[in-house]
């Protein structure tokens, strides 16, 4: 049997990193439901220092998450999570996204994502196949091919 999963990225700003790679992927924030928030605080489920303000909206603090344009609409969403965590990232990430904007495309994705915050780190080639390894404002590597 196959199984759903969302990829879990550590950040230490997950809803400027959500906009980040929102953009770069060509996917969507998912939109918060600040009623929802405003009910678990008043139930006493939360507290307001459990949320915070983004572009305007109330937030949960500590998790935002990203979706596929074409994730159904029933069922398990293909998402990325972003999760607030305490620690700087320190080391090299031992699983990483590669993006794939076509061989014709990749120059002018780098300067694209460079211009947005995104570190070039090296090239790679093996055989026929080449790829561009970066990293996201908060240091995550990707690649781009």
């Amino acid at each position: 049997m196959a199984h759903d999963f969302q990829v879990v990225v550590d950040s230490a700003d997950p809803h400027v990193l959500a906009d980040w790679w929102a953009e770069t992927l060509g996917w969507s924030v998912e939109p918060t439901d600040e009623e929802f928030i405003r009910e678990m605080i008043a139930k006493g489920y939360a507290k307001e220092e459990e949320t915070r303000t983004h572009r305007g909206a109330l937030v949960w603090r500590t998790g935002a998450a990203i979706r596929h344009p074409d994730s159904p609409p029933d069922g398990p969403p293909r998402r990325v999570l972003f999760q607030e965590v305490p620690e700087k990232k320190t080391v090299k990430n031992r699983l990483h996204l590669d993006v794939w904007v076509g061989a014709d495309n990749v120059e002018s994705a780098l300067q694209k994502l460079q211009e947005r915050g995104a570190t070039f780190l090296h090239r790679g080639r093996q055989g026929p196949h080449s790829w561009v390894t970066m990293t996201d404002p908060e240091g995550n590597e990707f690649c781009v091919s």
